[in-house]
């Protein structure tokens, strides 16, 4: 095949798989809010979610459970196939299962219902009819029908595997919201990597302070703004007013502009090159506000104050990489 042929074919499976997540939309109704609220109270009673599923259901099963865990809501991982030789005794009375067959008909699975009908749990699945066996002996069956595998061959699961894996994102990202789940609560589950700093670190724990800080009066002059830069090895410098209030703030950008149209600019006031109102952040904001401010305002470094407004320190966004933060 030439690359041209490739690619289209390549883009041909995305598009398939993409028609099957439209379908899913369409297929999303009461039966979901029903399923959220099975598992809002399951967890509610301290119960736990129960994945189970066989070959590439098994597979999705294990990254809904992941995705679950990560998100606060407990969930384990049942092997259907040792199920019935003790792995049944992680299932308990008030925990909830979500059963994944695209057929509906997998036989390890439907030999495992019996079993766990024995025990008082409510039990989801994610197929694709609800005339299938797992749907009839399910509380809630959440559709999943597809048109066509993106498979040429009409039968690897791909659309298939995409729309339960997309549908189990759906519900644990509804879950979140449903339970009140927040970025402090997520920290608490990843401690690790720059995700888990920034959410677990405050601005007050990354931010210069003292001589790091370049701090100028409106009355000083460019000349002096520039060296209080240096010094403090910044890019920045903050104005203070006579009531030592943030007044402004000018960078070496500012500077750079600046001198290209008048290179005699140094004995000129700052407060005639600052930018006024500057944008700042509260030392006791997360690390991880830093970073959205950094990315949607576009600057290299913000200003951190206190609850009076006052000048607290800088947070420069090469620290942000150093910290590993980002």
């Amino acid at each position: 095949m030439k690359p041209a042929d490739l690619i289209a074919r390549g883009k041909r499976v995305v598009e398939i798989e993409i028609e099957a997540l439209n379908a899913l939309i369409e297929n999303l109704d009461q039966d979901f809010a029903h399923a959220i609220d099975l598992l809002t109270a399951t967890l509610n009673r301290s119960g736990k979610i129960v994945v189970v599923g066989i070959g590439k259901s098994g597979n999705i099963g294990h990254k809904i459970a992941a995705t679950l865990n990560s998100t606060g809501s407990t969930a384990v991982v049942l092997n259907s196939q040792n199920a019935l030789h003790g792995d049944l005794g992680l299932l308990s009375d008030g925990d909830a299962v979500i059963a994944l067959s695209y057929s509906g008909e997998t036989s390890e699975l439907l030999d495992l219902l019996p079993h766990i009908k024995r025990f008082d749990v409510s039990l989801i699945s994610i197929t694709k009819s609800k005339e299938s066996t797992l749907a009839s002996h399910s509380d809630v069956a959440l559709l999943t029908p597809v048109s066509r595998e993106a498979c040429p061959l009409n039968l690897a699961p791909t659309s298939s595997s995409t729309a339960a894996l997309v549908m189990g994102d759906a519900l644990a990202m509804t879950l979140l919201e449903a339970r009140g789940f927040t970025e402090k609560d997520f920290a608490k589950f990843h401690p690790g990597g720059s995700l888990g700093r920034a959410l677990l670190t405050s601005v007050k724990d990354i931010m210069r302070t003292g001589d790091e800080v370049a701090t100028v009066a409106e009355s000083a002059t460019i000349t002096d703004t520039v060296a209080a830069m240096s010094n403090a090895r910044t890019g920045s410098a903050v104005i203070l007013n006579t009531q030592n209030e943030i007044a402004g703030v000018f960078t070496h950008g500012d500077f750079a502009r600046a001198f290209q149209k008048n290179n005699h600019i140094g004995a000129q006031p700052i407060r005639d090159f600052m930018h006024p109102s500057p944008i700042t952040i509260h030392q006791d904001a997360l690390a991880a506000e830093a970073v959205k401010v950094f990315q949607q305002q576009r600057i290299d470094d913000l200003i951190v104050v206190d609850s009076h407004r006052k000048l607290a320190g800088l947070v420069d966004s090469q620290d942000l990489a150093r910290l590993k933060i980002v």
